[in-house]
This record gives structure tokens, sequence and C-alpha cells, in this order.
């Protein structure tokens, strides 16, 4: 992987306005966008980033690209992932909502074989504060430090790294895996590399209801993660058995047999807490955790 500022990002599907408008915060933030795709704006340029009409026009004239960052109509996201992957790069950001489930069942298919990483779709992307920025994060509310913070909500991601750089406490990556049903790569790939990464002390899991995903982290933290995980799991207050947001997905417990209360924000806690992960019961609470478990002055600072 390569999430360093040497990064080479294209940007497919350039021309929506959405990306257009990303693709000019990336750049200020430091990204090196060398090139974007929409069919049909060839030729053209957006922020003076060349547009061309295939991936494989833009790579005859940039040379290598390491990440693509998918902004496409979510019909369109499967040719433009597999033509990508076609092209040869091996890290795709899909910013895209709502693809259908069966294009990313063959997107992850292709994927596994070529060994490409795919975060989303439904996700604001990857923020490595003060280096790089693939997506579409508020870097506003990031710093550079020592928290790997891993999330399924982009807005709880941007809301928690807020509060943990009020609190004084750096991020050294931040990364949604997405909201949608069908996810490219899940909580035990990203603890797995967090807890590979140097510049990691600690790990900030957020989850939501729905699903068995956060259950299934909880596992994976007790038998393979080295480094301390905080943990906050959002809906509590969500009706029982109700679809809120992108994060309904319960009767997927039904289909596992896990249970009729898998997905459930008190399954999730009580996934953590047997496995000994503290669980924040707020975003504000967090930094205090974290702090509590690195035995560091609790005091807030006043950035």
């Amino acid at each position: 992987m390569n999430f360093t500022p040497h990064n080479r990002v294209l940007i497919q599907g350039i021309a929506e306005p959405l990306a257009t408008v990303h693709a000019l915060h990336m750049r200020t933030y430091g990204t090196r966008i060398v090139a974007g795709v929409s069919p049909g704006y060839g030729g053209t340029k957006v922020d003076d980033i060349p547009v061309f009409d295939l991936v494989e026009m833009a790579l005859s004239a940039v040379g290598e690209i390491d990440t693509t960052i998918i902004f496409t109509h979510p019909y369109a996201a499967l040719d433009a992932a597999l033509e990508a992957i076609a092209a040869g790069i091996r890290q795709i950001v899909l910013i895209t909502e709502g693809i259908p489930p069966l294009d990313m069942v063959k997107l992850l298919r292709k994927a596994e074989i070529t060994e490409t990483l795919i975060v989303g779709p439904n996700s604001p992307g990857v923020i490595v504060p003060g280096q790089l920025l693939l997506g579409i994060h508020p870097a506003e509310f990031y710093t550079p430090g020592a928290v790997g913070l891993i999330s399924r909500s982009g807005t709880l991601t941007y809301e928690i790294a807020r509060e943990l750089t009020l609190a004084g406490l750096g991020q050294s990556m931040g990364v949604c895996i997405g909201g949608d049903a069908i996810l490219g790569s899940s909580f035990p790939q990203w603890l797995e590399i967090m807890d590979e990464d140097e510049h990691t002390d600690i790990i900030v899991l957020v989850g939501e209801i729905g699903g068995d995903s956060e259950e299934a982290a909880a596992h994976y933290i007790a038998e393979a993660i080295d480094k301390p995980v905080i943990a906050y799991v959002a809906g509590h207050t969500a009706p029982k058995g109700r679809r809120v947001g992108h994060a309904g997905a319960i009767i997927a417990s039904q289909i596992s047999e896990l249970g009729n209360e898998i997905g459930t924000a008190a399954s999730k806690t009580t996934a953590f807490e047997r496995a000994k992960i503290p669980v924040a019961n707020y975003p504000s609470q967090i930094p205090t955790l974290i702090k509590k478990t690195l035995r560091l002055p609790t005091k807030q600072s006043s950035v």
C-alpha cells in the first residue's frame, strides 16, 4: 500500500460537480492528483488537472498511478473500477453511494484475484493528516498524531477526529470503510493495517447499528491485535429493527444465524466489553479513554 505524500492519484468522474470541488481541496492539501478521467471530457482540464476519456490514456500520458478515487454515477462505478484494475491500479476509493450489490460482488471477486484494496463504497475515503487526503474528509478537523481512526460512518469520523484534535490527540490515519450494504474492505483489514503501522499507538473503532461487523471486529481484536483499541457504537436510541440511514442491515444477523440481537447497539457494546475493549458512551468521552489507556494527562488542550 502507498499512503504517503508520494501517492500518485487519479480521479474518475472528475467532471462531476462533487469531484471537481474536492479535487481542488485534495490538491490544496498536498495530494498529488496527476490526472482525471471522464468520458467525453478528454482534452479538457479541471483546476489544471488534465482530463482523459479512458484510464489507459491517462496512464500513457502521466505514467504510473497508485490510487484512483471514483466519483461516478453508481451504475457506472463497476466499469470505472474494473477499468482501473485492468490498468494496474491497486488502491481504489469509492466515494459513490448506492452501487448495486451485484456490481460490488463482481468487483470484490476481481479485487481479491488482483490483490486490490477497495475502500467504500459510500465512503469519504482515507486521510493521513498533514500528508495525504484521498477523498472528501474535512481536513481542518484533523491533525497529525498517533491515533488511528476506523469508522463505518463518514460524519462520525469527522466528529470524532475533531474531538481528538480539540483534546490535543492527533491522528495517524482516518478511514471510513463505507456505509453501503456490501463493502470493499472490513474492520479486521484496517485493524491489521493500523496494528502494523509504526505511526499508530492506539486505535479508535467507530461502529453503528446493523450487521455483525463490530461483533466480528471485537473477536478479531481479542485474537490478533496488540495495540490498545477504544470503541464507540452509535445507535443506542434507534428503534429496534428500524433502518436508520445506511446502518440498517439487521437482517444480516438472521441470515448468519447469529441471533436476533446481533446488529443492535447493545450487542455490539457487549461484544467489545467481553473482549475487554473500553467503550465510550458518547464521542466526547473518547479522548478521556485514550488518555487513560495511554496514561496521558486528561486536561484538554486549547487547540
